[in-house]
This record gives C-alpha cells, structure tokens and sequence, in this order.
C-alpha cells in the first residue's frame, strides 16, 4: 500500500478553509452596509500566517497581504469576537463527527518562552536568568491534536496551571464513564497535590510520571505503550513557527490569538488527512 503523500507547509488558507472561515466572518464580523469597503479577509488571514511562521514585524508583512495596520486593526476586531478559539473549535466539532477526536488518552505539558518585549502574562523565567518569559500549557487528545491552550507568567508552577487548562477546551468535552474513561498524562512535574487535585476535578485516569521512577523500574519490565510524547511533538510543531516560539506581542491575548490559529491549522491537516 502506498504512503499517503503528506501536507506541505501551510503558508495560505486553503479553498476549503476557507470556506469555513468565510461563513464564520459572515456570521459574526459581517460588513458595515456604508463607508469604506474592507480589506479582503483571506488576504489577511494568509498575512497572519505569514506573521506566526516568520515572526517578523507587523510594518515588515509583505504587501501582497495588504496595509499592516490594516492587518493589525481586523486581527484586533477578530479577537473581540473569538474569531481564532471559532476556527479552531469548528474543525475539531467536524473531526469529532468523523471519529478523528480520541478523548480515551489526552496529554498535558507546559513549555516556556521568551517574551521579548514584556506584556502581561510574563514573568522572570527560571531557565533563561530571569528574563521575561511566558509559558503555554497545551492539552492534547491522544493522536496529538491540541484540544486547549492557555497562557502564564513563565514562573508559574506547571500543575497550577492544568485544571485552568482543562477547563479551556474548545469544544464540550465528553463526560467520561466507568465503560469510556478518559486517561490524562502528565510528567513529573504534575506530581505533587495540585496536579492530583486538578486529575481528580475532572473526572481523568490519571497517569504521572513520578519523581525517581526510572531509577526504580527495572529496565526489561513490561511497561504500556508511552503516550505522554504526543503532547511534546505537538509543542514542536508550534515552536517551529518563530513568531509563536518567541513572543513578540505586548498582549497576552494578542498572542493567544495567534496559537490558536496555529492550533486550527493542526486540525485542519487531521481533517484532510486523518493524521499529521
């Protein structure tokens, strides 16, 4: 059997996308009926692309994409309304209706960034000499697809951080029953109370990684099949994009805004593909 040939690198919105995206513009930016007429939006959600993979300034976007202030003042109204956290949720409800959605093993993590230009939701980060920082806890479903995101200060404990994190998920998670229990894995930086407080509130299977294991389990002794990695290439995917590996907006929400685009970009290779 042939390998399916895979994705290349999304630096536009495909036609199919975008006729989903359309619809949700339609719906909820709709044009004013006087005055000026807007900006094409496909253009300017390709010039975001173009912002999150480069990471360049907003007044060095080609022009191809339009004005940047342009850019930046619809990218501004599109927060307001949730456009992004839309996107992203309208793909995972189509993938969940094909079955592409596995909420039998979820994974949580949290990774640490720079954040060049300070905001709110930075703090002194602890592998970096104190710099300013900020840290992304992502959930995943057990495939790897992001299911939530949420941003902190980077001195901001990881089990802090995961029933805030649960509770983001951007679409109505299953409840989880005794015949369909839903598994969350965690490193050993949820092993301690808060983070079997958080596993506990919401009803997961937990798994974590505790401190010292591998010195104590014997290297030839059965073990289940690893899980928790799924969570780590997803962070690896998004931190090949500079403009979300390094945070270069003020904003908190600014950003925020962009990762969830990105992460809607991941369900839409899972739609297509029904894999990464």
């Amino acid at each position: 059997m042939a390998r399916k040939k895979r994705m290349p690198t999304l630096w536009e919105v495909p036609d199919d996308l975008w006729e989903r995206i359309e619809q949700l513009i339609a719906e909820y930016d709709p044009p004013a009926s006087t005055g000026r007429p807007r900006e094409q939006a496909r253009k300017i959600l390709d010039g975001l692309i173009f912002r999150f993979r480069t990471g360049c300034q907003w007044n060095h976007i080609p022009k191809v994409y339009g004005d940047d202030a342009t850019i930046h003042r619809t990218f501004q109204r599109w927060i307001e309304i949730g456009l992004f956290e839309m996107i992203w949720a309208l793909l995972v409800y189509q993938c969940q209706e094909l079955g592409q959605v596995d909420w039998q093993w979820q994974a949580a993590d949290a990774t640490m960034g720079k954040a060049r230009v300070g905001g709110d939701e930075t703090g002194p980060n602890p592998t970096d000499r104190a710099k300013n920082g900020t840290k992304k806890s992502l959930l995943v479903d057990g495939g790897g697809a992001p299911l939530a995101i949420v941003l902190a200060p980077a001195n901001v404990v990881d089990a802090k951080l995961l029933s805030e994190t649960i509770e983001a998920i951007v679409v109505e998670r299953p409840k989880p029953t005794k015949q369909e229990p839903q598994n969350l894995c965690l490193d050993k930086g949820y092993d301690n109370p808060t983070g079997e407080a958080a596993v506990k509130k919401h009803k997961y299977l937990g798994h974590i990684r505790r401190k010292g294991e591998e010195k104590i389990v014997p290297k030839r002794e059965k073990r289940y099949r690893p899980r928790r990695w799924v969570v780590e290439r997803t962070i690896g995917w998004l931190s090949k994009c500079r403009g979300l590996l390094v945070r270069y907006e003020t904003k908190a929400e600014n950003y925020l805004a962009l990762l969830q685009f990105a992460c809607a970009l991941l369900w839409y290779r899972r739609l297509c593909y029904s894999s990464f």
